[in-house]
């Protein structure tokens, strides 16, 4: 007999001693009745649901040490998690709960695992045993390559580089999709260079055996193609492994649970904790179907449901369990509060989106007048262009803050492409805005831009030395059509200097910088999308030289002001993706009106509605004491002036869910009238 069941498959009880010494960890006494449930199960397939705040990660920790304590060979048990950090930190306790080192237990990211794995079996797949892991630079630097190996001219009009075909390719692999689907579907603007992006991926995958290296997407690839072709190997590691945990669940993709699935095949020792309700990675090939189908594929699963919340104020958990209600697809759960009752949500309609930013600003300050840290309130919002107002608000009131959904808004590398070319038309004489430009365009690296840049210099109108025949000269024959389609869009830009900033921005976009966003990232649309409300953000200002100083000044004051902070101390801006497992004292979301939050983008995605709603969801349960839900009630669109905007449908159906039940456990929206 292994552990807690027999070779044969037969479930027997743990024993209550390991090697003459009683069991020392009181599990009845450091465990809701939820988690020791679950930790005291035996043996087969669990499927744990974990609410938000419910202590997922105490009860894997005590699970595993209940194994160990009950015979399990450490090396008998793998964790596999989405972070080295949570296998490192899970571990650690086991080690504290139990009293001893558990040297020999796998535990780590799927990829740590598929990594440990490989290593002793690549010769089966034609890889040496000390072949290398690619880094994304890597990867994006070998398919560039490629590129020029399969004779396709990659700097040639709309083909993506490098690095968007890396995720093209990393997107088929995780979904299983084909990548001429791939294309049509989610890069459609490529779909008519399809056949080439297809040779380019077929020549990758050539050049890295024949390199013997390995991208992280294949570390998963060929860990299953292992198990599933060599039966050897699979009756290895299944025989090995008597238990399986899996952290997260919910955000798997199909290779993954393929995997977890295959490994546990002889003993159906496979332990799954997630919440369904937290599922919003889609995007990055997270196949939410992988929970929900659980019992499909384990019809005589056991299933738990951990519903304490030890996170938030009951009136919180009410609003949340509410928002969640309307997602048809899900394990039905109420989270429930150990907390004593608080203070209600908060529903901030404001006048516009800059006396939203006005509300968030003024709400922090006289939060943290009272008492509350700034690192305890964070804003969340659902695109990260949404935090513009708020970043430019704060930074104006020295409000020290960091933003978690990337750099801040006015620093990404688009933003500072466009504002380039407009600080060129104010000021001909910016050399580094110039440079910056014209090292956009095809075969215009550092060393072009310095001699293009000398010539301009030297000249006493720029503007006009651009427009003249000249200029196509000044640089060496390689970098002429680079030169060309700038002299193109240098142009049209001169022809309209006088006209409002959101129009130029326009211009640059149309004029060929779209393109240029399609062909170098893979998140182009985003990128587009940021520009396209920076535009709207820009007919506030009157002229161009208003727009720029505006911009200069606060980006000046936010490098004056805050350097020196203490990091810990300040308010945290985050889009909702990034803010999953994180938990603060005070959540100010912002945008939350119909086509921010739900994004009208999104919505268009399959299933993408209640994605959205999960995201909702997840939003509101990281506020441990105070939740503001705030929006505007008209935004300014060009072209059509202030639009009336509509609050979120999933706060209209709170308002709804409220009023239909008669035993809520507090009246209606608190509502902020600004």
């Amino acid at each position: 007999m292994l552990g807690g069941k027999m070779d044969s498959g037969q479930s027997v009880p743990f024993p209550r001693k390991t090697q003459g010494i009683d069991i020392m960890i009181q599990y009845e006494k450091e465990l809701n009745p939820e988690q020791l449930q679950v930790v005291l199960e035996e043996d087969g397939p669990l499927l744990v649901i974990a609410g938000a705040g419910s202590g997922k990660t105490r009860t894997l920790t005590y699970r595993v040490a209940r194994l160990v304590e009950s015979g399990i060979p450490p090396e008998r048990i793998l964790l596999a998690t989405f972070t080295n950090k949570a296998a490192r930190s899970m571990l650690s306790r086991v080690e504290t709960l139990i009293g001893r080192e558990i040297a020999g237990l796998w535990g780590g990211t799927f990829h740590h695992c598929a990594y440990r794995t490989l290593r002793s079996h690549a010769a089966r797949l034609d890889y040496a045993n000390n072949f290398s892991i690619l880094d994304s630079e890597d990867s994006r630097q070998l398919i560039n390559t490629c590129i020029t190996e399969s004779r396709i001219d990659g700097k040639s009009d709309k083909f993506p580089r490098g690095d968007v075909i890396g995720d093209m390719i990393s997107l088929s692999i995780n979904t299983e999709i084909p990548l001429s689907n791939i294309v049509g579907s989610r890069y459609s603007y490529f779909s008519h260079r399809t056949e080439e992006i297809i040779a380019v991926a077929v020549q990758y995958r050539k050049r890295k055996k024949e390199l013997n290296v390995m991208d992280f997407d294949d570390l998963l690839f060929f860990w299953r193609e292992l198990l599933l072709r060599f039966d050897d190997v699979l009756d290895m590691y299944a025989k090995r492994f008597l238990h399986v945990l899996v952290d997260e669940y919910q955000d798997t993709n199909r290779l993954q649970a393929e995997i977890m699935d295959l490994i546990a095949s002889q003993h159906k020792n496979l332990m799954v904790v997630g919440d369904d309700s937290q599922s919003i990675y889609s995007f990055r090939g997270a196949n939410y179907e992988n929970i929900l189908r659980f019992p499909d594929r384990y019809p005589n699963c056991k299933t738990f449901k951990l519903e304490t919340n030890y996170r938030s104020t009951p009136e919180i958990l009410h609003l949340a369990n509410l928002s969640i209600t309307n997602n048809e697809n899900q394990f039905q759960k109420t989270l429930r509060a150990v907390r004593e009752r608080g203070i209600r949500p908060v529903l901030v309609p404001t006048r516009n989106v800059l006396q939203q930013a006005d509300f968030i600003a003024q709400r922090i300050l006289e939060l943290h007048r009272s008492g509350i840290a700034l690192g305890e309130m964070a804003v969340l919002y659902r695109a990260h262009y949404h935090s513009m107002e708020v970043q430019m608000e704060m930074t104006r009131r020295g409000i020290p803050f960091e933003i978690r959904s990337g750099i801040r808004f006015f620093e990404q590398a688009h933003i500072k492409d466009v504002t380039s070319y407009l600080r060129i038309l104010v000021n001909p004489l910016d050399e580094l805005a110039w440079k910056r430009v014209l090292g956009l365009h095809v075969k215009i690296g550092r060393i072009t831009a310095d001699k293009v840049w000398r010539f301009l210099s030297r000249i006493s109108d720029p503007h006009a030395a651009v427009l003249n025949e000249e200029f196509i000269g000044c640089a060496p024959r390689s970098a002429t059509p680079g030169l060309r389609r700038f002299q193109e869009t240098f142009r049209t830009l001169h022809g309209c200097e006088s006209r409002s900033p959101s129009f130029l921005i326009d211009v640059i976009l149309k004029a060929g910088y779209s393109e240029f966003l399609r062909e170098k990232h893979p998140d182009a649309l985003s990128r587009e999308e940021d520009l396209i409300q920076f535009a709207n953000f820009a007919s506030r200002f009157a002229s161009l030289e208003d727009f720029l100083s505006e911009l200069a000044l606060l980006t000046g004051v936010n490098e004056e002001t805050g350097t020196e902070e203490i990091r810990e101390d300040r308010v945290v801006l985050s889009s909702i993706h990034q803010a999953k497992g994180l938990e603060w004292t005070v959540v100010l979301m912002i945008w939350c009106c119909e086509g921010m939050m739900p994004l009208a983008r999104a919505l268009k995605e399959p299933g993408g509605e209640e994605e959205e709603r999960r995201l909702f969801y997840v939003a509101t349960t990281r506020a441990k004491d105070q939740l503001y839900l705030s929006y505007p009630l008209t935004d300014y669109a060009r072209g059509m002036g202030n639009l009336p905007v509509n609050p979120s449908r999933f706060i209209l159906e709170l308002s709804s869910c409220t009023k239909s039940k008669k035993d809520r456990p507090y009246d209606q929206w608190q509502i902020d009238e600004i």
